[in-house]
Parts: C-alpha cells; structure tokens; sequence
C-alpha cells in the first residue's frame, strides 16, 4: 500500500576492540646454509648420504680416492725417517769435534762447519715432518664432512666425478633449519604506523616489543609455530620505497624448507574503535556511505572512512560515525536518502568476526 513506512534491521554502532592482519609475501630461509666444496682434487669414490637427508655435524658426506694421497703420507714418513737420521749423524759429529776442538786436534773452523750441518739437517727433519702434517691433512679431507646440523641439498656431482676445490657447483648445500628467517618487504608508511608508538631507543628494541606473527603456508593453513620479527633493514629501497624485514620461526620438526613460500601474517590491534558489518556500507568511487538513523526514523546517507583490514565480516570505521549511531544493515539497496523508515535493532556483531578468511585472501 502506498505510503506505507517499511521495516528495516539496523544496528547501533559500538566501540569495540578488534585485531586486523595484514599479509606479506615471504620467502624462507634456513639460519645458515653451508656449501660444501672439497679442498683437494680427487674422483668421487663414494656418496654416504642422499638429498634431502637430515645430517648431524662432523657426519662424512663424500669420501674421495685416496690412492694417490695414501703414498704421498708413506712418502713423507719416509722422507721423515731420512731426515730423523741426519740429523743424529750430524749430532753425533758435532759430539765427536768438540773436544777435538778444545785440545786443539782441529781447527774451531771445522766444527763451526759440522754445527751448520747439524742445523741444515735439523732444517731438512723440519719440512719433512711439514710435508707429512700436510700429506696427513689431504687425506683427511678425503673425508668431506658436515660442519653443521642441517638438510642436505641436491648432488650435482656422482661417484666418479673429477671435483676440486676450484669446481663451479658445491657438492651440495647443507641447511640448518632449526630455525627458519622468513623475509619480506612493507613500505616505509605502513613501517613507520607499526613502530612508531613502540617503546625503545633502537629499531631492534621497538621490534622487541611487537607481537607474535604467524606464517601461512601456501595450502592456506596457519603454521603451528609463532614467529617473532627480529630485523629489519636500516636503508629504504629508493625504487621500491620499502623495508625489508626478517621474522624467525622454530622449526622443530623441519616442516620448513629453503626456499619454500608463504606469507607471514602481522596482527594489529585496535582497541575502542567502531565496527560496522560490510554489508551496511555501500561503495561509491572508491568512498564508503552508510545509511543512519536519525532521531526521526528518518535515513541520512553519510560518508564515512574506513580501515580496510582482512576481517571476515566488518569494517573498522574511522571517521563519519560516533558511538551510538543507529546503521541500517540490511535492504539498503532499496533506500534513499530521507526516507523514513521503521527501525528494528539488532544485536551487534561479536568482534570475533575480525578472524581472516583465508578462502578470500
């Protein structure tokens, strides 16, 4: 019937307290990734692990042919021995010409002479024990080992290689994830928003004082552990106008890879601010309008700003709105502005509403 005034759900709007998230893509990163190069030249004889293996450190990954180097080591002991020999011949000549020495048999000249042997052939031992230490040492890095606990990488190289330490690939990788550094970039404004009211004298110690973040994985699903940001770079990238910035996850049980992808997920909290559901709100070049009531159930189109953030159902309203105000909800379609209208309140939205909805990110 005309001139008929309409029912129309609206909702008073209340302060409340609300977390938003913002997401940052990341790539992660092990705390230390180790290439393993061989400090000799030599033929792989055999490979005692296999890619993506978990090693402990000191555990021998690749053992190089030792033939050549094993004589080298017999050689040099040899040499060793040689050298050990001439040198009690020369001490034994020197014992020998002091006292021939002291009666005058011989001239100081002569024993001068046996000295400068003994001290040659003392010379000689010298390197020779040198050259074992160092024929002793190559064969030990025949035996190339992990100096870290990690995850070993892949093998370009196969038993029967010619490798040194001059090769243009490592061995491989060994990662140690125990802890992954997961880096990403914010630019400089919404940098400067995040630590500007934190405490501390340094960008380290405000960094301290942030919440815990949380990583998504690139099925959707939230990592177990939390992750805590630690860094961030001293110098904005001129091109980009952004910060990089490193957050750290444990990674206890090596779900984590190098190279793996995600985003890592910041919570912001905001605390007494207004909440309206999206639904109430329309969308006109780019500006937010609601419809609110007035005092005599009559609508008033009114702009208003919003904090646009991941929540699942609500806008954080910044400006147009007080607390108190009554928001239509629903049918706002079939409004305009002035119409009067029957209003029927509805409870507000639990702030819980504000959890991510990952199906939409």
């Amino acid at each position: 019937m005309q001139g008929q005034i309409g029912e129309y759900l609206v909702q008073e709007v209340k302060p409340n307290n609300v977390t938003l998230y913002q997401d940052f893509p990341t790539t992660m990163q092990g705390e230390q990734t180790v290439e393993i190069r061989p400090r000799i030249a030599g033929y792989i004889e055999k490979i005692l692990v296999d890619e993506g293996d978990h090693v402990k450190k000191g555990q021998i990954l690749f053992k190089l042919n030792a033939n050549d180097i094993e004589a080298q080591v017999r050689s040099a002991e040899a040499q060793v021995k040689v050298a050990d020999s001439q040198v009690a011949t020369a001490k034994i000549n020197v014992e020998k010409t002091e006292p021939l020495v002291e009666k005058d048999i011989i001239s100081e000249f002569q024993l001068e002479t046996v000295k400068t042997n003994l001290q040659a052939a003392e010379a000689q031992l010298a390197q020779a024990k040198a050259n074992l230490a160092n024929a002793k040492a190559n064969l030990e890095y025949t035996l190339i080992v992990s100096p870290t606990d990690g995850i070993i990488g892949t093998f370009p190289y196969r038993v029967g290689s010619l490798v040194s330490s001059s090769i243009m690939h490592p061995l491989t990788t060994v990662s140690n994830t125990s802890t992954m550094w997961a880096y990403f970039s914010m630019n400089e404004i919404d940098f400067l928003r995040m630590t500007k009211d934190l405490k501390g004298t340094t960008t380290r110690e405000k960094l301290e004082k942030l919440p815990q973040v949380e990583l998504v994985l690139p099925d959707m699903s939230i990592y177990d552990f939390k992750g805590k940001i630690e860094i961030a770079s001293g110098i904005v990238d001129q091109q980009t106008g952004a910060v990089n910035i490193r957050a750290s996850f444990p990674n206890p049980e090596g779900n984590l890879r190098s190279g793996g992808s995600g985003r890592v997920r910041l919570p912001e909290n905001h605390n007494n601010v207004l909440l309206i559901p999206q639904k109430a709100s329309y969308e006109i070049q780019g500006k937010h309008f609601v419809y609110v009531v007035n005092d005599e159930n009559k609508i008033v189109n009114t702009p208003i700003q919003v904090l646009v953030g991941n929540l699942k159902e609500n806008y954080v309203v910044t400006s147009g709105l007080k607390a108190g105000d009554k928001v239509v909800v629903e049918g706002i379609t079939t409004l305009r502005d002035g119409m009067e209208i029957k209003p029927r309140l509805a409870e507000a939205q639990s702030a819980e509403a504000n959890i991510p909805n990952l199906a939409n990110d």
